[in-house]
């Protein structure tokens, strides 16, 4: 007796399956079928680009109030003009100490963000120049022109770029704290080759 019992329940909830499984396909390619967690699948939010009934000019993607400014930005409040590079030399003061550890980390990100085109050694011999990506020879780190620079100098065509526009501006691609360790790593390490 029980082993009849099991077969048929068995058959039954193989019938079931069969029976769910056939009843939840849907014969249309263009359509998911039948949604079991519609909450999942349909979001109740307004898309970034949609319309939006909640704001006056119906648009969901709304400007910054103005004079904020997002959480942990600083605003960079120096120009990129030669003035604006020798104002901030002058102005501008290392925040942090010139330790190791900060002047190794200055190191490895001088090698990601500077070494391409100013070389591993700061003689501006970069594999974009040596391999006639880059036209024009970068600038030599080591040399007396760049090393009697203040270090806000450094600081300041690192964050906004060179006044000529050959150098790019790495102020959104490298930390504060970064950039400041690159310079100090340019003024303190470059110079002396070590």
């Amino acid at each position: 007796m029980k082993y009849s019992s099991i077969i048929r329940f068995i058959i039954v909830v193989g019938i079931a399956a069969i029976l769910l499984m056939t009843v939840s396909c849907n014969r249309t390619e263009n359509s998911p079928g039948w949604v079991y967690m519609p909450d999942m699948n349909y979001s109740r939010t307004y898309e970034t680009y949609s319309k939006n009934p909640n704001f006056s000019d119906s648009l969901t993607m709304q400007a910054p109030v103005k004079g904020t400014i997002p959480r942990e930005m600083i605003p960079y409040s120096y120009g990129r003009t030669f003035d604006e590079q020798v104002k901030a030399g002058k102005e501008l003061v290392n925040p942090l100490p010139v330790t190791t550890e900060n002047l190794q980390r200055g190191k490895i990100q001088y090698e990601i963000f500077c070494s391409n085109c100013h070389g591993m050694a700061g003689k501006g011999d970069g594999y974009l120049f040596t391999s006639g990506l880059f036209i024009a020879k970068p600038f030599d780190l080591t040399s007396d022109i760049v090393q009697a620079k203040p270090i806000g100098e450094i600081f300041h065509v690192t964050t906004v770029g060179s006044v000529s526009g050959l150098m790019g501006a790495h102020g959104s691609q490298i930390n504060q704290a970064d950039r400041w360790k690159i310079a100090m790593y340019v003024k303190n390490k470059l110079s002396t080759n070590l």
